[in-house]
């Protein structure tokens, strides 16, 4: 137990996995509160390291004869309430972490507001929007959480529909999750209308559009597609993977970014859309620059419209 400055006593250690849970708990009915006692959360834990660090320095000079694993609890903990005293100070970490989020996020409150009268029925969407962009690592973006019309988007949902159980299979040999993947072959194929197509017409059912490099053994076909070049839009003609089914398309899909050591990090960050489409770009998956961004809403509308047709 620790006296504060106030004069008020105060149990709860910086960092309690216990405050942590309130805190979670409060944000769907006080969201300002929660961001401005999260803000303090973090200003704490940075506040303890440092400390730690200044610790563990002096340490290394001069060795205390008796030191031991209880006078190192002690320490810890004196480290813990010193770090909580120091947090919440005008001007300090914590203020301008508040002011980060707030402008991050927007006006919370108007969110949860905005999204409530969007959705009378289905309240608790609302409040799990916010939990999620603040607290958790859901795979969900801001923007995926926005309600989205079905008309007029009938191809879309057959599309979806029609590589879901691919997908989830693929999914489960990589990682990657379904969403994901079917939302970078719309991406790819324009919700299935630009598909590589073969020399008679037929579909390559190459929804990724993935080219056939010199490892490659299997059917090929050439197309004219379009590269950025030196900043510069132009006009190639590559040579594309062709496969006999669209399940095949999806497997062999997995198998590059599971195996290919180029797509290692794209694997690590698959779980969130933005570093799963960022990953990619870094990779060199595409030459369009703003190849990520692209993806990124793609990602979100296809979460959307599944949401929508649950």
């Amino acid at each position: 137990m620790s006296i504060s400055s106030t004069g008020q006593t105060s149990n709860a250690l910086a960092g309690d996995l216990g405050q942590i849970s309130k805190l979670r708990n409060s944000a769907s009915t006080d969201p300002r509160a929660a961001i401005k006692e999260a803000s303090k959360q973090f200003e704490a834990i940075f506040m303890q390291q440092m400390l730690k660090g200044m610790r563990d320095a002096n340490a290394t000079m001069s060795p205390g004869m008796l030191d031991n694993s209880g006078t190192k609890l002690g320490t810890e903990m004196l480290d813990q309430q010193f770090s909580k005293e120091m947090t919440g100070r005008a001007g300090g970490l914590a203020e301008l972490i508040e002011k980060q989020l707030q402008r991050q996020i927007g006006d919370p409150l108007a969110t949860m507001a905005s999204e409530a009268a969007a959705n009378p029925a289905q309240p608790e969407p609302a409040r799990k929007s916010f939990l999620s962009r603040v607290f958790s690592r859901d795979t969900e973006t801001a923007a995926a959480q926005k309600p989205i019309s079905l008309q007029g988007r009938e191809k879309q949902v057959d599309f979806l529909k029609r590589h879901e159980d691919a997908a989830k299979a693929a999914e489960a040999s990589s990682g990657i999750p379904a969403t994901f993947m079917m939302a970078q072959a719309a991406h790819e194929s324009g919700w299935g209308r630009r598909e590589i197509r073969n020399a008679d017409g037929s579909t390559s059912h190459n929804v990724f559009g993935i080219k056939a490099g010199p490892g490659w053994t299997g059917k090929t076909t050439d197309v004219t597609t379009t590269e950025v070049i030196g900043g510069q839009a132009r006009k190639v003609t590559a040579r594309f993977r062709a496969y006999s089914s669209y399940e095949e398309s999806f497997k062999d899909y997995a198998n590059m970014m599971k195996n290919n050591p180029r797509y290692a990090k794209v694997v690590e960050n698959s779980e969130s859309a933005q570093g799963f489409a960022k990953g990619l770009q870094r990779a060199g998956y595409a030459t369009d620059p703003q190849y990520a961004d692209k993806l990124t809403k793609m990602i979100n509308t296809t979460l959307r419209l599944q949401r929508a047709t649950a």
